[in-house]
């Protein structure tokens, strides 16, 4: 293959445009590749033809090699393909030869004539068959630091001149800041590939913890189920002892009879407390809205509590008429009692106030038929004077199985699972429950529904 030569002497303007034709090649080979190796190769390959050697190669530290100080061949121009096995196990350690010498003094090294230099013995046999006679190797730089070289073979022996140096010069600088860019964008492919990875990760992880979370929700919904079943038969068969329905009871077994019933009704509420959870989290508790009053519905919780204890004033603020609400009556009861009865727990002494009212807040979703034309909410509020909650408690008491603390949880009882359930149900029913509260100041618990179209 015929090969141009390199000029050696060129006058200001040819040199200029010989600089920007170099720097356009190895910009276009950037632009062209996208792998730092493939920038070399196409840099090699333009660069070549334009300052007119016959061949090139360039050499970078192999990655992964335990010795840092060899470096191999990752491009190459115009070697025959009977070379190729050669230059893929060729390896040139940092200070040997012009290219070994280009990385470790960071400098351009040139070779007038390979012929004349015993140190190249082992080039000679293949420079006379390729026909080069001269080199001139460049270092490649990373950040500063020589990472490999670029060698060029021409088949003239001359020396260069300072305009050809000048080209030369160029020509690292640019592979150089190029290499920079290359490796900075194969830095960011392979944290883009690493990121893919971790989030094909996640997702896996998310679907297997959505699933166990599935599985759990259908385990304690079956065990709850299996549970309430022998529950139902201990407590009719109580009810039958304590009703004298077997024969007369004894002072004694009439206690033991009534221990039994208050431990077997606090376990079945217990347990549909949990299997309601359960279903609600599975999507199984579907709401069945209807017109309400919210002053009716308030009442109806108020009766379906036990008598408060001594000390404690149950108070109520409600509109002189109705307050009309489109939602679930019997999801919106429960929510209320659990509330109530959370505020009795709490409040050893003082008041315990529910008020029902309503707040404009503009337009807001809820169910679609109503969506555009309520203006308004619904808002039970449940104020005691009891202990109070930390601020820093107000978010974890809606958690499933969670009181403020432990000690909280021996003293006053309960399971932590009235609160969760509540504001699950408020959800899905278009609102939300929440809490205004500091220790020792009681609390105020909020119910917020979407209010009902006005006929």
């Amino acid at each position: 293959m015929e090969q141009a030569t390199f000029p050696r002497a060129s006058a200001p303007e040819s040199l200029a445009l010989r600089e920007l034709q170099a720097a356009r090649e190895i910009a276009q080979a950037f632009l062209t590749a996208d792998r730092p190796t493939e920038v070399y190769r196409l840099a090699l390959e333009r660069v070549s033809a334009l300052i007119g050697a016959a061949f090139g190669c360039v050499f970078l530290r192999a990655p992964g090699d335990p010795d840092p100080g060899l470096f191999r061949v990752v491009a190459a121009y115009n070697w025959p393909q009977a070379y190729a096995v050669y230059l893929s196990e060729m390896r040139v350690r940092s200070g040997n030869g012009p290219t070994g010498r280009a990385v470790a003094e960071n400098r351009i090294v040139e070779v007038f004539d390979i012929f004349a230099d015993p140190a190249l013995e082992d080039w000679w046999d293949s420079a006379r068959e390729l026909g080069f006679s001269s080199s001139v190797s460049l270092p490649v730089t990373l950040r500063g630091e020589p990472i490999g070289a670029i060698t060029f073979y021409f088949r003239e022996r001359d020396e260069l001149c300072e305009g050809d140096r000048s080209l030369l010069r160029l020509v690292a600088d640019q592979l150089s800041a190029t290499a920079e860019k290359a490796h900075l964008i194969d830095d960011l492919q392979r944290a883009n590939a690493r990121l893919r990875e971790q989030n094909v990760e996640l997702e896996a992880r998310y679907h297997e913890a959505e699933e166990a979370r599935r599985l759990k929700g259908e385990f304690l919904a079956n065990v709850s189920h299996e549970l309430r079943t022998p529950l139902t038969a201990i407590l009719g068969y109580t009810y039958l002892l304590r009703e004298g329905l077997s024969g007369a009871l004894a002072d004694e077994q009439a206690a033991a009879v009534e221990k039994i019933e208050t431990a077997g009704t606090a376990l079945m509420g217990l347990i549909n407390d949990l299997l309601d959870l359960t279903h609600l989290r599975l999507g199984r508790t579907p709401a069945e809205p209807e017109m309400c009053d919210a002053v009716a519905l308030s009442r109806a919780a108020l009766s379906t509590l036990p008598p408060p204890p001594p000390h404690l004033e149950v108070r109520t603020e409600f509109p002189g008429g109705p307050v009309f609400v489109y939602t679930d009556p019997g999801q919106v009861v429960r929510v209320l009692r659990n509330l109530l009865s959370n505020a009795f727990k709490f409040t050893a002494t003082g008041t315990v106030t529910l008020r029902v009212r309503t707040v404009d807040i503009g337009p807001r979703g809820g169910f679609d038929e109503f969506r555009e034309a309520r203006s308004s909410s619904v808002v039970w509020e449940v104020e005691d004077t009891g202990i109070g909650i930390a601020e820093e408690d107000q978010e974890r008491i809606f958690d499933e199985f969670r009181q403020v603390d432990g000690s909280a949880t021996r003293r006053y009882g309960g399971t932590g699972l009235g609160l969760a359930l509540s504001r699950g149900l408020a959800r899905q029913l278009g609102g939300d429950v929440t809490v205004r509260s500091a220790p020792g100041e009681g609390s105020l618990f909020t119910l917020a529904l979407p209010a009902a179209r006005r006929a």
